[in-house]
């Protein structure tokens, strides 16, 4: 039997690593994050009863515009943080474990009068 190729329809088309056009760009995503921050929140004041409900659509919002970059077999993981801005000083840390050839990050912060919001996107390839 002869085995055909990815587009001959019936070979083996399991992959380990993502090809180069295809791999998680921390540059391209920060882009993507820094240009929905900037959109979304240029003119909004923090108000604590409101910030769950936007941090949530937020999240989503970047986490749909990453699906359409086109990152095939990535998970998403993106983590929003959205506080009050009092002149206080704000420290975050992640821990992974990941492979370090295929997955990576990026985030971007964002800060108006009323607030600071801070985003991390995680994309980890689906072996």
């Amino acid at each position: 039997m002869g085995e055909l190729g990815p587009d001959g329809g019936a070979g083996n088309t399991y992959s380990l690593r993502p090809g180069l056009q295809r791999r998680f760009k921390s540059s391209t995503v920060k882009e993507c994050i820094h240009a929905i921050l900037k959109e979304k929140l240029a003119n909004v004041q923090y108000i604590p009863e409101e910030m769950p409900q936007l941090t949530k659509s937020l999240s989503e919002t970047i986490k749909d515009r990453l699906k359409e970059e086109g990152f095939d077999r990535y998970k998403m993981v993106v983590q929003v943080v959205i506080g009050e801005q009092r002149g206080e000083g704000v420290n975050m840390a992640a821990r992974c474990f990941w492979d370090a050839d295929t997955d990576s990050y990026a985030h971007d912060v964002f800060t108006n009068d009323s607030l600071f919001c801070v985003v991390a996107a995680f994309g980890c390839f689906y072996y």
